[in-house]
Parts: C-alpha cells; structure tokens; sequence
C-alpha cells in the first residue's frame, strides 16, 4: 500500500498516510493526527538529476555516486 506525505495547514505538522490507489483517486483528504483539522496537502518531494563526472567516480560538482554507474562492478546500487 502506498505511504503519502501530507501537511496540515493549521499547524504546519508533517505526517504519512497510507492508502490505496483507488481511496487517493476517490479525493482523500486525512485528518491531522495533532490538531485534528482536515485542512491538509498532500507534499511532493522534490529531486535533483544532475550527469556525472567522465571517471564515473564521485565529483561533488557532478553529483555522481562512487559504486553507481557505467564503471561499476559487482553490488552497484
């Protein structure tokens, strides 16, 4: 079952949800576990892709993992 991430707009509390496809597409909207409101958002985590570096080593500029990538070996990832 997937774990959503929502926010309550009353208190600013952070909290997960777990629900099927089918109740998040019927329009759920969860209750604060902390204050009980129902005035929450669902969050959507952001994420960065960024090339990597021409060793296929780690390069901070890069953001290319050691051991991931086209010169990894054995346990990658």
């Amino acid at each position: 079952m997937p774990t959503y991430e929502y926010i309550c707009l009353d208190c600013q509390n952070k909290f997960d949800v777990r629900a099927t496809f089918e109740e998040k597409e019927k329009g759920l909207k969860p209750e604060c576990p902390n204050c009980h409101s129902k005035k929450t958002a669902q969050v959507f985590g952001g994420f960065m892709v960024m090339g990597g570096s021409k060793s296929g080593g780690f390069s901070p500029r890069s953001g290319f993992m050691p051991g991931c990538g086209p010169t990894a070996g054995p346990g990658c990832c």
